[in-house]
Parts: C-alpha cells; sequence; structure tokens
C-alpha cells in the first residue's frame, strides 16, 4: 500500500507555515527602495537583515534543482553547464565527484573521469592524478526516498571513493568499457513490490534523469531484482539501449567516462515541465508506455476497438480488489454499469500479472473505476481524455488526491474522486454513528502511519450506494459518449 504517513506530517507543517505567513502575524521581509537602507544605524541593521534573506534566497534556488537537471540543459547546448552549477558544483571538471545532497527526497552525484565499479566494496571508484584523490570518500544511497529513515535505512550504501592512479586497483584490466556512455546507478530497493512506490520512486525517476541521454545509457543497479527487470523491461528498452548490469552480482569491472548516481525525483507521479528540458510533462512519460507496450499488442487493441465499434458501447475497466477496501456490491456494480450502457471488464491484476496485459486493458478503455490503493498507480495507462474515477474510502481522502487525484488531472484524465458516505463504509457497521473513528477520521489520521493503516486501510470494505453512485457514473458515460463521437 501507499506509504504516505511522513508526506502528510511535512504536508501539514508546511500549511501552517504558508498560513502564518498570509495572516499577518510573521514578520515578512520587502526588498529596499531607493537604496534607503544605509541613511541610519537603524536602517543598516535592516540592510544587514534583507542581503541574509538574499543569501537564503539565493541558496534556495539551487535547491530547487539538482545537478541532472543542470547536466541535461548541458548535454543539449542550451546553457552552460556552470551557469546552472554555480556555486555547489562550478566548472566540474575530470577527476571530480560532486554531490546535491539539498533535494529533501533524494540525493544526486555525478562522477567524471575514470569511473569504475568494485562490487566487493560497495564502491564506484575515480582515478586520478589531482590533488582530489586526498580527499574523503562520498556516501550515497541511490534511493528517491531520502526522507524516510526507516526504509532508507534498508537500502544499500555505495562509497564514492577517489583513487591514485597508482593504486594497485587501477591495473586492474576494465572487463567491461563503456565509450561516451555514462551510467546511472540506482537502487530496486526500498518499497519495491508495491506498484506504487515502483512507478514513483523508480520508474518515473529513472525516466526524468535518463530520458535525455536519447537510450545512450547504462543503467547499474543496485539490490537487483531479476522479476523488476524482468516486469519494466520493455519500459527500459525505450531508456537505455543497453542491458541493465547489476552491481552486486557482476563480478566484472565496468569502466565509465561519467556516471550519475541517484535518481531525481519531482511529485508524486509527477514530471515538473519546469525542471525538464524541452518542457517535458507526465503526457511525455505516458508516450513512452505507448511506445513501449503498443508494438506487442497493437492487433489485439485494434481488434477489439473494431469489434466494439459496432454498435458502440464505452469500455469500462474495474480495477478489482480483495481484502482490505474491497467493494462489497462490485458485481451489482457491474449490473449497473451494463444497464447504463458500458461494456464492462472487471480486472484483477497480481504481482505476476504481465504489465502489458493491464496496459491492452485500460489503454482501450473509456473509463477506470477502482478504490483508492496502489492499483490506482495504473491510471497512467490510460488515454488523455478518458475518465477516472476513484472511491475514497473513509480517512484516505487526502491521499487520495495527493497520490493519485493530483496526477491524473495533471495526466489530462477526467478525473471524478468520489468520497464515501459514512454509511457505505464497513467501519460504520462495526463502531457506529458516534465513533470518532467514523466522525472524525482526520483526528486518527493525524496520529501517525499505523493508525491509518491498522484502521482505514487494512480493516475497511465498501458497499456503495449504488443510487449515488448512478451520477458520476453517468456523467462518465455521457462524456464518454461525447469524446468518442
Amino acid at each position: 500500500m501507499v506509504q504516505y504517513h511522513r508526506l502528510i506530517k511535512k504536508g501539514e507543517k508546511l500549511r501552517v507555515a504558508v498560513e502564518q505567513g498570509n495572516s499577518g502575524d510573521a514578520t515578512a521581509v520587502s526588498p529596499p527602495g531607493g537604496g534607503g537602507y544605509l541613511k541610519s544605524a537603524k536602517q543598516k541593521i535592516l540592510s544587514i537583515i534583507f542581503l541574509s534573506f538574499l543569501c537564503c534566497c539565493y541558496f534556495f534556488s539551487f535547491s530547487s534543482f539538482s545537478l541532472i537537471d543542470a547536466f541535461n540543459r548541458e548535454v543539449e547546448g542550451l546553457v552552460p553547464y556552470e551557469q546552472f552549477t554555480a556555486p555547489l558544483c562550478s566548472g566540474l571538471s575530470y577527476g571530480t565527484i560532486c554531490c546535491d545532497r539539498t533535494g529533501c527526497r533524494s540525493d544526486i552525484c555525478i562522477m567524471k573521469g575514470d569511473v569504475r565499479t568494485h562490487y566487493t566494496s560497495s564502491s564506484i571508484f575515480l582515478f586520478t592524478s589531482f590533488k582530489n584523490k586526498s580527499k574523503p570518500p562520498e556516501k550515497i544511497k541511490p534511493y528517491t526516498r531520502k526522507w524516510e529513515t526507516s526504509v532508507m535505512e534498508t537500502v544499500q550504501e555505495l562509497n564514492l571513493v577517489y583513487k591514485d592512479v597508482n593504486d594497485e586497483h587501477h591495473n586492474k584490466i576494465c572487463d567491461v568499457v563503456y565509450q561516451n556512455v555514462p551510467a546511472v546507478f540506482f537502487s530496486t530497493g526500498g518499497y519495491t513490490g508495491n506498484v506504487y512506490h515502483e512507478f514513483n520512486e523508480g520508474i518515473i525517476p529513472l525516466f526524468i534523469t535518463s530520458q535525455h541521454f536519447n537510450k545512450k545509457v547504462v543503467f547499474v543497479i543496485v539490490e537487483y531484482r531479476n522479476w523488476w527487470v524482468t516486469k519494466y523491461k520493455d519500459i527500459l528498452s525505450q531508456l537505455s539501449d543497453y542491458p541493465p548490469v547489476d552491481f552486486n552480482g557482476d563480478k566484472r569491472t565496468h569502466c565509465f567516462k561519467e556516471a550519475i548516481v541517484g535518481l531525481k525525483i519531482h511529485n508524486e507521479l509527477s514530471v515538473d515541465s519546469s525542471l525538464m528540458l524541452g518542457n517535458k510533462t507526465i503526457l511525455d512519460f505516458r508516450n513512452l508506455l505507448d511506445r513501449a507496450y503498443w508494438p506487442r499488442i497493437r492487433g489485439l487493441i485494434q481488434d477489439e476497438e473494431a469489434e466494439n465499434k459496432t454498435g458502440f458501447k464505452p469500455k469500462l475497466v474495474i480495477m478489482s480488489r480483495n481484502g482490505s477496501r474491497e467493494l462489497l456490491n462490485e458485481n451489482l456494480l457491474v449490473k449497473l454499469a451494463e444497464e447504463i450502457g458500458f461494456f464492462v471488464e472487471v480486472l484483477r491484476p497480481d504481482k505476476t500479472t504481465e504489465l502489458a496485459k493491464i496496459y491492452k486493458s485500460l489503454n482501450c478503455s473509456d473509463v477506470m473505476i477502482g478504490v483508492h490503493g496502489a492499483a490506482m498507480t495504473h491510471f497512467l495507462f490510460l488515454k488523455p481524455r478518458t475518465v477516472f474515477i476513484q472511491i475514497m474510502p473513509l480517512g484516505t481522502e487526502w491521499a487520495a488526491e495527493t497520490y493519485f487525484g493530483q496526477p491524473a488531472e495533471k495526466m489530462r484524465l477526467k478525473y471524478i474522486g468520489y468520497k464515501i458516505k459514512l454509511k457505505e463504509s464497513s467501519l460504520y457497521a462495526e463502531y457506529g454513528e458516534d465513533d470518532p473513528i467514523i466522525r472524525d477520521p482526520k483526528s486518527f489520521t493525524r496520529k501517525g502511519w499505523d493508525y491509518t493503516k491498522k484502521i482505514y486501510l487494512e480493516r475497511q470494505n465498501v458497499t456503495l450506494d449504488l443510487k449515488r453512485f448512478m451520477k458520476p457514473l453517468s456523467r462518465a458515460y455521457k462524456y464518454s459518449i461525447r469524446r468518442n463521437k
């Protein structure tokens, strides 16, 4: 399931800070006018405060982008590299390691020069004859959930080590040499195994970090998982022309002229166009998915669409759940949707379901319905301008909107968030109307992840009020009819 408790806390703190600033309780610093800051002792004090403020702004302005973003621009020749990395990595030269640790979600390091893998010491060596060789190693965990200490403790740490060219390791022959092809190192540890986290912390950040290389890049995977590579091989093939390298399992020494260690992440299931070369968006990522899966399933989709055009019915896909947050009257929902005029498919994916099959079902659908949970990540497979209806159980509204609703709108989907009423939750029968768990879910979700997980995610199922649900369902049907016309 989606691990969102830490971000909820961070979000609440941020929201409080903003509200205080707007209310006038906090002191705001304004730019000076007419040079009057130098006219008196008091004004000099104000001047110092203002200059300190500018320094802070200057520092945080550089924390809004990573070295990767600057590197993107340098590769394309749009803007001088130094202009975007100063002062943190100004004039990054041969034989240099530079790390950007300003982001709250991930660290990223760049290595330039004679870069070599050394799996036995969990290290990447950079051989140099310059004074840099005396610098201490950099340490980095290449996973994009830096702020969550508990999961980061499970991620393998890499040592980025300067080595003297006269060191004995330098005499070891490179088993695999990549001429002018950089490496991107990242981990498939952490929450990998959950489709939301696989896309949010892995696949989309990998796209953000590497797409500008035009497939001339090698992925070196720490905590390599065969099943993960098999599951996402179609997507990986659209980002790299080279087979991925198992950092710990491949005993050979791989040599590069440049390496990027760690991935850049923007937001939940999102691509921030302002941080991307060419203003790329989540729609560009969606186009990559098309390139990855369309060749394999083109014929099947075209046959299905041709068959459906005879007496056209909009296709509705229900993402079914078992166990927690199960839709208890799913069979009646299917019947209602068919009566309205939909062709209905119930999709029950599990960990062994091939992504191409899920993509096929959703890519040619008009509407997707599901109860909030990791499987909602599959909205990425929908075409723009199709309908995504997310059913939100009690206590999940904030997470549902933040992690799926808002990203879906950025992908130009027609998003409908359906907040269930109290009696539609199985918790209502268990606790009763007056219990705070029912009456005030926020009072429990504020207590932390354990409360949210145990009560609202693991113990709650949904029985839809079909008379009430008919309204958004009918809206989706009419919208789909107009869209297809």
